[in-house]
């Protein structure tokens, strides 16, 4: 099984850029629920498990999906939306960033930039280069209500 590994550094990585396959796709402006988690945690999410540190963001979309957000990459995915202040729990909305996008045709693993993450994706599940140093799942249905391919 292909494994993908975040590399932490800003930019987007050489195994999307680099396969002729990718697309460029914008992230579409979405509501979602957020809350900061005050002490190490794990989050369950439908690829695996990941590991939470104290101000990261627990993100919940539209479909009850939840997520982490590293606190240092928050703010540039999303803004809180009023009456809630940056950095409080409530709603927030993304931010129309450009990503990089490949949908897979066989099962692949992605190993999170803080090396003991790790998540599995299923056959027509998207790896997603965030441009930050993150990579990420995204399966079918969500990738096709929260994003929009730009090439």
């Amino acid at each position: 099984m292909p494994l993908f590994r975040s590399s932490g550094q800003r930019g987007f990585s050489s195994a999307l850029s680099e396969d002729r396959r990718h697309v460029a796709a914008r992230k579409l402006e979405r509501e979602v629920q957020v809350r900061f988690t005050p002490e190490a945690c794990t989050v369950h999410t439908p690829e695996g498990v990941v590991h939470a540190l104290p101000g990261d963001a627990i993100l919940t979309g539209i479909a009850g999906e939840r997520w982490r957000v590293s606190r240092a990459h928050f703010a540039d995915k999303y803004r809180p939306r009023p009456p809630t202040q940056s950095g409080q729990a409530g709603p927030y909305l993304s931010l129309r960033n450009r990503i990089l996008a490949l949908q897979m045709h066989e099962a692949f693993e992605v190993l999170l930039a803080d090396g003991q993450s790790k998540l599995t994706g299923r056959p027509s599940d998207w790896l997603v280069d965030y441009g930050d140093g993150s990579l990420g799942i995204v399966s079918q249905p969500i990738f096709a209500t929260t994003y929009e391919i730009v090439d």
